[in-house]
């Protein structure tokens, strides 16, 4: 069993109850429940007596656990976090600056909006050998744990029906459950064996592969916010390189940060981590621009933001109104319900559809 599904089946494990004005019904049997749950959670659609059976568990344990105190060695997030976008240059954060690319920005600058074009001009259909062909395919690639698959599989679903999307495109998610940064660092890590068997099965090639979405996150982040930072950006550039390695057509990777865990239950990834994973991605970028070695250009792919996706639950953000309500989360607060999930999806379709950073390769026009 992967972290997933254990903290939440230890999350249902409790003591059977019966909800307020269901006290004749049978005790609810939370080995069936766990076991629904991690089927569920492998993306498969249950029957319509055993989603009732899942939804009945999941609303007793909201009823019925209180919100536990941090893990250990975590530090408790305060009152109050200002989403990334909406600090400028003078707000602060742990003596950080705001804006996604920093001081207060939130468009790359010009240094790197002409990199980055460079690169764009580059991604092209390719055939199974990674050469030129006007009937080959262009790839975009999910690396992440599991929310990044929960909202990668429902992005591709809509983003496959979308007029907008280049019939040249092919869109694979790799992300997996339980396979955060810290388990994709590894060149032969677990998570790339189960990669590459999905890209095979989508009919295309690893050569094919030219964009990638990473989500950056680990399980059970702890310390300050220093700490915290310097062990995910070095796993996340080891993944960077691990997928340049695997992928030699690999152009350009967007970064994505966690979603809002303000209701998290439990160790997993609760605040203030889910929030301060957005400046590892800016960190990435910002070390990329100013001639890191380690990401250099032909040991990692280009590095762009993709869709930021934090937002303080339902105080939401001034960038665009983004919320999460209490509905737009699973039982243990970390991972996103059926609207949540959708909430991502969408932003990660009208970002690919019309940014200008990304337009070219996802319309193929």
């Amino acid at each position: 069993m992967n972290i997933r599904t254990s903290i939440l089946a230890a999350a249902l494990l409790f003591n059977a109850v019966s909800l307020p004005g269901q006290e004749a019904e049978t005790p609810i049997d939370w080995d069936r429940a766990r076991q629904l749950f991690q089927r569920e959670q492998r993306g498969e659609k249950l029957a319509a007596e055993d989603q009732k059976y899942l939804d009945r568990a999941k609303e007793a344990r909201r009823k019925g656990a209180a919100r536990p105190e941090a893990g250990a060695g975590q530090r408790k997030a305060p009152e109050s976090l200002r989403p990334l976008c909406d600090m400028t240059a003078e707000d602060r954060y742990e003596g950080q600056d705001g804006g996604l690319y920093g001081g207060g920005m939130n468009e790359p600058p010009e240094a790197l909006r002409k990199t980055a074009a460079a690169a764009l001009a580059q991604i092209q259909p390719l055939n199974r050998e990674g050469k030129p062909a006007d009937d080959g395919r262009v790839v975009l690639v999910s690396i992440s744990m599991s929310n990044a698959t929960q909202e990668f599989s429902f992005f591709k679903r809509i983003a496959d029906a979308d007029p907008r999307m280049s019939a040249k495109l092919t869109i694979v998610d790799c992300a997996q459950g339980g396979q955060a940064m810290a388990e994709w660092a590894p060149p032969a890590g677990r998570p790339w064996e189960e990669a590459m068997r999905r890209i095979s099965a989508a009919g295309v090639t690893a050569a094919q592969v030219q964009v990638a979405w990473i989500k950056l996150a680990n399980k059970n982040p702890s310390g300050g916010m220093s700490e915290h930072l310097a062990r995910l950006e070095a796993d996340t550039t080891a993944v960077l390189r691990n997928a340049r390695e695997r992928f030699p057509n690999l152009r350009v990777a967007y970064l994505g940060s966690r979603i809002w865990a303000g209701n998290a239950r439990g160790a997993l990834n609760p605040e203030p981590y889910a929030y301060e994973s957005a400046f590892a991605a800016r960190n990435l970028i910002r070390r990329q621009m100013s001639g890191d070695d380690s990401l250099a250009a032909g040991r990692a792919p280009l590095l762009l933001w993709g869709p930021y996706l934090w937002a303080e639950g339902e105080k939401g953000r001034k960038l665009d109104g983004l919320k999460y309500a209490p509905d737009d989360f699973a039982a243990d607060g970390v991972h996103p319900s059926n609207s949540g999930r959708e909430k991502v999806a969408r932003l990660l379709l009208e970002f690919f559809a019309t940014d200008p950073l990304a337009k070219s390769w996802f319309a193929g026009k």
